[in-house]
C-alpha cells in the first residue's frame, strides 16, 4: 500500500494553496474557483489551523444567510484541523476520513504543510491497487507467473 508521500508525488498539481484565517470567505471561494479545487488549508502565523471547503461555505454561510464578503474564513472553517504525515498509508487515511466524516486531510511533516490529500485521491489509489492485485491473481491462475 502506498504512503501519503507517494500520493502527493503522483498528483498533477504539486502546489498547495492556502488561505489566511482572517481573509474573507469570498477570497477563499475565489481562490478555490481559480485553482479548480474544493478546499483550502487555513493558516495563521504560518501554522495550519483549519480547512475551509465548499461544503463549509454551503452549510455555514449560505444556509445561515451570511455574506461571503463580510464573513472571515475563521468563522466557518472546520477546526480543529485533523492532519496526517507523509509516512502514513492510504488505508489509515481512508479510515480517518470515514470515521471523522472528512473529505480533505492536510499533510504535515515537522509541522510544515507539504500537501493536501482528498478522499478522491485515496479512493483512486485504492482502486488502482485492487486492479493490480486482480491482474496478478489472474496471471497466477493462468500459470503465467
Amino acid at each position: 500500500m502506498k504512503t501519503v508521500a507517494q500520493i502527493i508525488q503522483s498528483k498533477k498539481i504539486k502546489e498547495v494553496f492556502t488561505i489566511d484565517a482572517d481573509d474573507t470567505v469570498l477570497s477563499a471561494l475565489q481562490k478555490m474557483a481559480d485553482n479548480n479545487i474544493g478546499a483550502l488549508p487555513v493558516t495563521e502565523n504560518g501554522k495550519v489551523v483549519g480547512v475551509i471547503s465548499e461544503r463549509d461555505y454551503a452549510r455555514k454561510c449560505v444556509l445561515k444567510g451570511r455574506a461571503s464578503v463580510g464573513t472571515t474564513v475563521r468563522e466557518i472553517m472546520s477546526s480543529p484541523v485533523i492532519t496526517v504525515n507523509s509516512k502514513q498509508g492510504v488505508s489509515e487515511c481512508l479510515s480517518l476520513i470515514t470515521d471523522r466524516h472528512l473529505r480533505h486531510l492536510p499533510v504535515l511533516d515537522g509541522g510544515e504543510l507539504i500537501g493536501l490529500v482528498s478522499i478522491g485521491d485515496l479512493v483512486k489509489e485504492t482502486i488502482a491497487e485492487q486492479e493490480q492485485l486482480i491482474r496478478q491473481l489472474e496471471q497466477y491462475i493462468r500459470g503465467e507467473v
